[in-house]
Parts: C-alpha cells; structure tokens; sequence
C-alpha cells in the first residue's frame, strides 16, 4: 500500500516552540540552514525513489525561490504551509487571509505550479478557528492537511474522523486530510512522524503504519522538518519543555526517516486526494450521518 510522505519545509528557527524567541515571524538573527537540509532531505529521498508533498512556508520561499524550484525539479509536490508559520488560532480571519494568500502567490510564483494544498504550523485550525476552511475554498485550495484528530496540549480533536472526509464550506467543498491516529483499546494515540518519530522507539513507528496498512486497510501520513535531520543545527533559547521537544531524539531521526523509507512505499498526498476524489464522485459515502467542525458539515469518503 502506498503511504503519504509530507515535509514540512521550514527552518529550525521558525517552530512555534521557540516563536517568543524570533524577533519577526520567519526571521531573526539566526543562520539559515534550510539549503543544507533542504539537500539532506532531497537526497534521502533520491536514494529510495521517492516523492512526496512538501508544505512549503511562504516567507522561506520568498527567501530562496531556487531552493523551492529544486524541489519541483525533483518531482515532488508543493503545497502552502502559511506564509509567517503563526498558529491559526492567534490570528483574525482577515489576517489569515491576507497571510494565506500572499503564501500561496509566492509559492506559485517560486515553483511555477499551482498550489492546491494546505497545512496549518502546528495543525491550529482548532475549535473556534472553523471559519479558516472557507478562506482556503474561496483562495482555491482544494484540500487540507491542519487536523490532528487527536487530544493534544492546544486542542482536542478527537470527534473528527481518523479517515480523510470532505469539509463542506459555503465557498465550497474542500477534503481533509488528518494526520495518523492508531485507535489503541478506546483511545487514539498519534503515529505520525514529527516528534513522535523521534521520541518513540521506531518499532512502534513501523508496527504501526504495517497495522494500519495490513489490518485496516488504511494508508499512514507521515510529516517530517528538514531540520530533524540536522542535529549540528544551533541551539535555540527557550522553555525547558520547547527544548526538550525541540531538541530530544535529533541525532537517530536521519537513521529513522531512511529506515521508513526503506520499509514502506510513499507517494505524495495530491496524489492521493485525487483518487479520493474520483472514488467519491463514483460511489458516495451513504448512510453515515456527517459530524461538524463549528457549523461546517463534514461528510466520510464513499469506500
């Protein structure tokens, strides 16, 4: 079965963990590294014929336009990933719009190819934050990737389906795409990538995925930074927890992220979603009855 890979792409300067630390959204006194791990990861991939979605900050593109055109040149996708990498909850919908869609003209403008995906820094679109999908319909996205359907420190999402669903928006339908819970004796427990592939042990990241894709039929999402794979990188200033979080399990990512990639086989995620869509379009979902993110229907995908 194939798998979804995506990249967050973003220097290491930029994570929400250590935003207190920047003196501006996306910039600050910091030494880029993001042309170097930008070939680290591009190389990685190479090695195992394999392509992926790369959710793209619009500040970072802005910055170095030839970098983003060498991920195209490679053969992957790219998708917006916000322009200042700032949570979607702290912003008003005029300021996402305005953020969102300064992103994606410069994406477009640095790829040369037209941008259709989305994915919030830190997965922010939460409760109360609902009315972002519409934007993202009305600036012609056509899917999203910003749902952790799962308990975490800012947001509880568990009410959302584990499955991709379809968003219906007043702008109009737009397809989510959350990222990979296992549901584990009543509970769902992340199995994404991220630092939760560096934090855990990576037996359980591929017993996990194996279950997903042998027992449920159902293909895994993994995210990964260009930064994981730098554990030279400078140390930033922060909260105890930030730098554990940041910092915990940095120098055994490379050595993870090339086993996945070994083990499994991934494909981008717009790929993806258009088979999603096309199954949609011949056999509708039927008799589920939709669940809701504030006023917004969302309806599973026929199977």
């Amino acid at each position: 079965m194939n798998n979804v890979l995506t990249i967050d792409w973003e220097d290491y300067y930029q994570v929400t963990a250590f935003a207190s630390a920047r003196q501006t959204p996306g910039q600050g006194p910091h030494v880029s590294r993001i042309e170097q791990n930008t070939a680290t990861t591009l190389e990685f991939l190479a090695h195992h014929d394999c392509t992926a979605t790369f959710f793209i900050v619009g500040s970072m593109a802005e910055k170095f336009p030839a970098l983003v055109r060498s991920i195209v040149r490679a053969g992957h996708e790219v998708a917006c990933h916000s322009f200042a990498h700032r949570q979607i909850f702290t912003l008003t919908p005029e300021q996402f719009l305005e953020d969102t869609r300064r992103a994606k003209s410069i994406i477009e403008d640095a790829s040369g190819t037209p941008v259709f995906g989305y994915r919030a820094p830190s997965f922010s679109i939460t409760r109360g934050s609902e009315w972002a999908f519409e934007i993202l319909a009305q600036l012609g996205f056509t899917y999203d990737s910003s749902i952790f359907p799962i308990k975490h420190l800012n947001f509880d999402m568990r009410h959302l389906p584990r499955d991709p669903f379809m968003i219906i928006t007043p702008a109009g339908p737009l397809l989510e795409f959350p990222m990979t819970t296992l549901q584990i004796a009543g509970a769902r427990a992340p199995l994404a990538g991220g630092a939760y592939l560096r934090f855990l042990p990576y037996w359980y990241t591929h017993w996990g995925i194996g279950y997903l894709n042998a027992s449920e039929n159902r293909a895994a999402c993994v995210y990964l930074h260009p930064w994981e794979l730098d554990p030279a990188q400078p140390r930033m200033q922060g909260h105890l927890t930030a730098r554990l979080r940041h910092y915990f399990g940095l120098k055994k990512a490379a050595a993870k992220f090339r086993r996945l990639l070994a083990d499994f086989s991934f494909v981008p995620m717009g790929s993806v979603v258009a088979e999603l869509k096309d199954r949609t379009r011949s056999q509708p979902a039927a008799g589920l009855p939709p669940v809701y993110l504030g006023n917004l229907e969302c309806h599973a995908i026929g199977s």
